[in-house]
């Protein structure tokens, strides 16, 4: 008989909050004045998890950031939570929808139907304006999250695997197109809490690698390097290709050039190539379509900008500019932003007004944050020629009306 997953949803819970073992998790709890050992914590995450006592729901809650049903837990009768003919169901971002708690069973075809849209939203991520599609990719995870309950076997799993996947898709909009790391980070974890339902260990890897950007932004070392350190270990439970093994390097890399170790990331991105170039008898998932080689070369140049690199730099993203596919509108604004920041720190204020532009002009029809932040940081980097006509030129671009409200209101 195949071994349970247990309360996956309180383990994931556990460990994105950062305690990667239960006694760490025991030591917060005393922290707060709660009494329990590891043996406690084992029975929260067996299949049948006792209900927490007020004091240790309290707890839980503020330190794992959701309520306790969120958590796994199942009311006993007459408690709170109990007898409710409904429940709400969504994520951090997405309308609150009412769903009956009595659905009727989904048949076998309600994976097949719902992975089909999730599939569909990951296809329309390129191409449809961040603010239509996040709305829609929220509500379709909360019609997964309230499918999951009503099937069993392999459709919960195939049920369960789209909704991770359309978790990861919401957060990752959250996180690059609309800058709001806070609740992506919740999104992840829901995210990381279905791919447990589903028990697919690569789809949590990539989970927990996006969850190492949240504290890597921030210049947190050790928090993006433990994320990494459990996104590498369930890659290993694979099987993961050598694609999937060069992003969470070249993640990695983001982070630690972020967090000022250059020399770190361009190692961590030489072992990416070498890793690509060796190949692997491994196929990437299908969901895997935001990374290949060229995109390695982008966080490449970015890291050799950083490390002020700047021959290199240039040579690397002029090499990306050329090789990226004709649909990465995204990927160009990140890039364009990024040679303009190369031209302002070699003192070659002109081209780098010219490569903002180009920037702006991409980010009027595929708006992303992630690129305006770069054009923004060029522009700080330019104040030193602010007089200069080039300058004023940009200027008009990045605060005319319409860039102006989209950066705004998005």
């Amino acid at each position: 008989m195949p071994r349970s997953p247990g309360n996956v949803r309180f383990k994931a819970a556990r460990m994105a909050a950062g305690y990667v073992s239960q006694q760490a998790l025991v030591t917060a709890l005393a922290g707060r004045g709660i009494s329990i050992d590891v043996r406690q914590v084992r029975r929260w995450e067996s299949d049948t998890p006792p209900w927490p006592y007020p004091g240790a729901q309290q707890a839980l809650t503020e330190l794992l950031g959701q309520d306790i049903e969120s958590l796994g837990f199942t009311p006993p009768v007459g408690q709170v939570g109990a007898g409710r003919a409904s429940r709400i169901v969504s994520t951090a971002s997405a309308p609150r929808v009412l769903v009956q708690n009595a659905a009727s069973a989904q048949p076998a075809s309600a994976a097949a139907d719902y992975t089909a849209v999730t599939r569909a939203h990951r296809r329309l991520y390129w191409t449809v304006a961040p603010a239509v599609l996040h709305p829609a990719a929220s509500a379709h995870a909360a019609l997964g999250g309230a499918l999951l309950p009503a099937t069993a076997g392999a459709t919960r799993q195939g049920v369960a695997t789209a909704l991770a996947e359309s978790f990861l898709l919401a957060g990752r909009i959250e996180f690059f197109d609309l800058r709001d790391p806070d609740q992506a980070e919740g999104t992840w974890l829901r995210a990381l809490q279905a791919a447990g339902e589903a028990e697919d260990s690569l789809l949590g890897a990539a989970i927990l690698a996006h969850m190492a950007f949240v504290p890597g932004w921030r210049r947190d070392r050790d928090g993006a390097l433990e994320r990494m350190v459990m996104a590498r270990t369930y890659a290993r439970r694979g099987p993961a290709s050598a694609e999937f093994l060069a992003w969470l390097d070249a993640v990695e890399a983001e982070c630690e050039t972020r967090c000022g170790q250059t020399r770190t990331a361009l190692n961590l991105i030489a072992h990416g190539e070498d890793v690509l170039a060796a190949g692997s008898e491994h196929a990437s998932p299908e969901w895997m379509d935001w990374f290949s080689p060229v995109r390695l070369a982008a966080f490449k140049g970015n890291t050799q900008l950083v490390a002020g690199h700047l021959p290199q730099a240039r040579e690397t993203l002029l090499g990306v500019l050329e090789d990226l596919p004709a649909d990465a509108d995204k990927q160009r604004t990140v890039v364009f932003g990024d040679l303009a920041a190369v031209e302002a720190a070699a003192g070659m204020p002109a081209a780098a007004c010219g490569y903002a532009i180009r920037a702006l002009e991409q980010l009027e029809t595929h708006w992303y944050a992630t690129g305006m932040e770069r054009v923004r940081e060029v522009r700080r980097a330019l104040v030193t020629w602010q007089h200069e006509q080039c300058v004023r030129d940009l200027d008009d671009r990045l605060y005319g009306w319409g860039t102006t409200l989209s950066a705004l209101t998005r």
